[in-house]
């Protein structure tokens, strides 16, 4: 039986709440999935990770 390696955190230690979009700006993640992402299996993080690569590029977007 193989053991899955685990997922990192895309916390870059850059926290804030953006209070608008609802996502912290250094991460890009909902509270909840900050909150949650300990109890996640690799496959709701890597969902997660998807989520917040699109965050991230409409927010670049903006900029």
């Amino acid at each position: 039986m193989e053991t899955e390696i685990p997922v990192a955190s895309p916390c870059v230690k850059v926290c804030g709440m953006d209070d608008i979009l609802g996502y912290c700006v250094g991460c890009y993640r909902t509270l909840t999935e900050i909150a949650e992402w300990p109890q996640y299996s690799n496959t709701q993080k890597l969902e997660v990770l998807a989520r917040t690569q699109v965050r991230r590029a409409a927010a670049e977007a903006r900029n």
